[in-house]
């Protein structure tokens, strides 16, 4: 069992039968009343973010997740499909469970996804992830003043804002939380 004196961002709980993660919380306290605690949770399932608060010392179950590393194999019909290299398993999450997600899955590469009470409902992605970029406009000569960017489109579909510099070819570092380029590296492995 979970209780409040438990909660970080991150952690994965079970509220009403379905499985949610902290996105943030906050303890407070009023005069002369019990502590509560406020959450932003995210529904793992759903993607839908909700408010909640909670009595201090409150008790929850914690979900029953298994993680599996899996090989993004194509997508067919708004379903992203993956395989268990070990048992050549295969499951398919929809366009709706990966949410935004979709923009950085590479074909071929392994993820690791999320399994809830058995069936597959998320994909644990890390906090970035490395790019090729596919297109790109040329900068434009005399253009030197710092933060001026131009749109790219990446080996996913993904388009981002990137510095003048950036061309077709490259490696690019984008934050899979806000969509955004981070850097130029020289290799996958970052």
């Amino acid at each position: 069992m979970l209780s409040t004196s438990d909660f970080r961002k991150g952690l994965r709980l079970k509220i009403d039968n379905d499985p949610y993660y902290i996105v943030d919380f906050q303890n407070a306290r009023t005069a002369q009343r019990k502590a509560n605690v406020w959450t932003k949770l995210k529904n793992i399932k759903t993607g839908a973010v909700i408010e909640r608060t909670f009595s201090s010392g409150e008790q929850f179950e914690q979900p029953d997740f298994q993680e599996k590393t899996m090989q993004y194999m194509y997508n067919a019909s708004n379903e992203f499909h993956f395989m268990d290299s070990h048992n050549y398993e295969q499951i398919a999450l929809s366009e709706e469970q990966l949410g935004d997600y979709q923009w950085y899955l590479v074909l071929g590469r392994e993820y690791k996804i999320l399994f809830f009470e058995g069936n597959p409902v998320n994909l644990d992605i890390p906090a970035s992830v490395i790019l090729q970029v596919t297109g790109t406009g040329p900068g434009v000569k005399g253009d030197t003043v710092t933060n001026i960017t131009k749109d790219a489109t990446l080996e996913t579909g993904l388009q981002v804002k990137v510095p003048l510099f950036i061309k077709e070819g490259d490696l690019v570092k984008v934050d899979t939380r806000t969509g955004e380029y981070i850097e130029r590296v020289q290799s996958k492995e970052g």
